[in-house]
């Protein structure tokens, strides 16, 4: 198989309580730090990757982004999908083309630019379009953006993610969805949901349990790094 089919495979028949991992790297060496642990697939966050690069989140230019992610993919040899955040007014065409180029086997696209909300159903073609340009080679990851544009009503959420399903999205995110909706967005929403794992929500496993398929970290796993090499530093300075 290759890695995209093997990367597809990863989201089924996944037992409650083991869900789909996914470290976030940020540039080649974490990628390879990951990859040496036994992660089976990675994906990358385009604010780590921001960070990474000296840019506020959502500030990369696409050709810096995608120079990323081709280096992130060429340093490991498990799949990796990248966040491309709202596929930069790229027509899908080019957009799945420049994927591609970089290696990488999946993407998450927002359905969200410059704080608005696209209206969902013009969003759905546009996913359509993607997916039927990419013809199986691309995991399309499509993410619902309501709770973090202010919509709370989770109907909104289900609504967005019925319709990307609906247009091939392999996999749906409704980010920062609060942990006391997940079951019903869960229960309202078919194929694999992705969740973002929070420093203070449920578990990992907990997650599995309720039903998620994949759990990603965004730029925690940067935080994190960097909170840790703060520390040394300052351990350092005081010597």
């Amino acid at each position: 198989m290759s890695l995209v089919d093997d990367f597809r495979t990863l989201h089924h028949g996944r037992a409650p309580g083991d869900p789909l991992v996914l470290p976030g790297p940020w540039d080649a060496a974490s990628a390879r730090l990951f990859e040496e642990v036994g992660f089976p697939a990675l994906a990358t966050p385009s604010a780590g990757v921001a960070a990474s690069l000296g840019y506020a989140d959502g500030s990369v230019p696409p050709d810096e982004m995608f120079a990323a992610v081709r280096r992130i993919v060429r340093s490991v040899s498990v799949p990796v999908s990248a966040d491309i955040e709202d596929g930069y007014g790229l027509p899908p065409k080019e957009l799945v083309e420049r994927l591609l180029e970089t290696g990488a086997v999946g993407c998450n696209l927002e359905d969200s630019s410059d704080g608005v909300l696209k209206d969902p159903r013009e969003q759905a073609d546009w996913l359509a379009e993607v997916r039927s340009v990419a013809d199986g080679r691309v995991f399309i990851n499509a993410r619902v953006d309501t709770f973090i544009r202010g919509v709370a009503d989770p109907a909104q959420a289900v609504e967005r993610a019925r319709l990307y399903v609906a247009a091939g999205a392999d996999c749906v995110y409704p980010i920062s969805a609060p942990p006391e909706v997940l079951p019903r967005l869960l229960a309202d929403i078919e194929g694999p949901v992705n969740a973002g794992a929070h420093p203070h929500g449920p578990d990992l496993r907990k997650l599995g349990e309720l039903g998620v398929t994949r759990i990603t970290f965004g730029p925690g796993l940067l935080i994190r790094a960097t909170e840790a090499l703060r520390e040394i530093a300052g351990q350092l300075r005081q010597t």
